[in-house]
C-alpha cells in the first residue's frame, strides 16, 4: 500500500511539473485589421491573441518572431470573408488556421514549432 502511494505520488507530481512548464505570451497591441465586407464596405477585426508556449526557455525565440507571427495573423484574418469572421465555428476555424500558421513558421525559423496553442482571448468586430 505504502509504494502504491508513492509510485501516485511520484507520477502526480510529474504531472504537474509538465503542466506548469507552460508559458504564455500575449502580442501587443491588440491586433487590428480589415476585412472585406458585404458589398466591398470595409469592417475591422480587433482581437487579443494568446500564444501557449512549450517551456520557458522557449519565450525569447517566440518574442524575436513576434513581428513574423503577427503579420501572418493578420493576413489571415484580413482574407477572411463577413460571414466567417461574425460566426462563432468561423472564428474556431480562423483560430485553427493562425495556430496552424504559427507553428509552420516557428518551425521554419527555429526547427521546432514552440507554440502548443493559439487562442483569441477577445473578439470584437464591426
Amino acid at each position: 500500500m505504502k509504494k502504491l502511494f508513492l509510485l501516485l505520488l511520484l507520477a502526480s507530481s510529474s504531472l504537474a511539473v509538465k503542466a506548469s512548464d507552460y508559458v504564455y505570451y500575449g502580442f501587443q497591441p491588440d491586433i487590428v485589421t480589415n476585412y472585406v465586407a458585404v458589398k466591398k464596405k470595409l469592417g475591422y477585426v480587433r482581437l487579443t491573441v494568446e500564444l501557449m508556449i512549450e517551456g520557458s526557455g522557449n519565450l525569447e525565440a517566440v518574442e524575436h518572431h513576434a513581428p513574423l507571427l503577427r503579420d501572418a495573423i493578420i493576413n489571415i484574418i484580413g482574407q477572411q470573408p463577413e460571414e466567417k469572421i461574425k460566426s462563432i465555428n468561423g472564428r474556431q476555424q480562423i483560430q485553427r488556421e493562425c495556430e496552424a500558421k504559427v507553428k509552420e513558421l516557428l518551425t521554419q525559423e527555429t526547427g521546432q514549432p514552440l507554440v502548443k496553442r493559439l487562442m483569441f482571448t477577445q473578439w470584437l468586430d464591426n
